[in-house]
């Protein structure tokens, strides 16, 4: 049986694909904010609980999950938060760089030894089309100058995209049998819209959403490939197929030129590190 860990579960992308990943048989680990929706939401699933916006809860999670699991198959970098107005992380992180990103890059790094002793393991982050239009300031990556939502939620997904391709290099230069990957969904009806921005952009998701973005089921097609499919490949992105890539079928595509810099892969390793405390295959 697969052991399959999916933070963010509780709706959207990742409720759909942990129980594409139940009814395939997995032994599916939610970890999430609240495990007793996920519990309601995902009957036969571990639901277990984790705040990503807390890297002291996000090492006490990876403590509690080595005691009980002896491996790991596939982690899943799912939770995500969008176009909020500026707040921090416990740690004093900007939110959506906090959660979406250093959250993430902590727990991954904390779960490589488990992963390391699974079988065929996979860790699949997903990221979004809207990396392309993000920037990495190392001089403000909590951007605090000039704060704007969506500007810094384009930057967080930028960041799961070069996190993505540097930890399959370091992988690939350890020997390491587990396989990296990327994902995005498109454009994706999901409620991370409806909690995301403010004002007018608020007000064009809610127009836009409906008449264009596919439904989650066809959003996690390409997080599913990547996950499952012995054709998936470490270091290789996927998404929809369509026009633009909002929606359609899982395919290869093209990462940013930025998310394939292996110096900008290296320089955000090691800010992560310092801003994490948590250290892993070191180059």
């Amino acid at each position: 049986m697969t052991v399959s860990l999916i933070t963010g579960t509780t709706g959207g992308l990742g409720l759909t694909t942990a129980r594409a990943l139940l009814d395939r048989g997995d032994h599916v680990i939610a970890a999430v904010r609240d495990p007793g929706r996920a519990t309601r939401l995902l009957p036969g699933a571990e639901a277990r609980r984790l705040d990503l916006a807390d890297l002291d809860a996000v090492r006490a999670f990876a403590r509690d999950l080595r005691a009980d699991h002896d491996r790991l198959d596939l982690l899943i970098n799912n939770a995500g938060v969008m176009g909020m107005p500026r707040t921090v992380t416990a740690q004093g992180h900007e939110l959506q760089f906090g959660v979406n990103h250093l959250g993430h890059f902590a727990l991954t790094g904390l779960l490589l030894d488990l992963l390391a002793a699974g079988r065929d393991p996979r860790v699949v982050t997903v990221s979004s089309n809207l990396h392309r239009k993000g920037t990495l300031r190392f001089d403000d990556l909590g951007s605090a100058a000039g704060y704007r939502p969506m500007a810094a939620y384009n930057r967080s997904k930028l960041a799961n995209a070069v996190f993505g391709l540097e930890l399959h290099r370091r992988l690939t230069a350890a020997g390491s049998p587990i396989r990296s990957m990327l994902a995005h969904p498109g454009f994706t009806r999901t409620g991370i819209q409806r909690a995301a921005t403010t004002g007018l952009n608020r007000l064009m998701l809610r127009i836009i959403t409906p008449l264009v973005a596919q439904g989650a089921a066809s959003g996690a097609l390409p997080i599913l490939y990547a996950a499952t499919n012995a054709g998936a490949r470490g270091g290789e992105f996927y998404g929809p197929s369509g026009v633009g890539e909002l929606r359609g079928r899982p395919k290869r595509v093209e990462p940013s030129a930025d998310a394939r810099d292996p110096e900008l892969g290296a320089r955000l390793w090691t800010v992560s590190e310092q801003l994490t405390g948590v250290h892993s295959l070191a180059s």
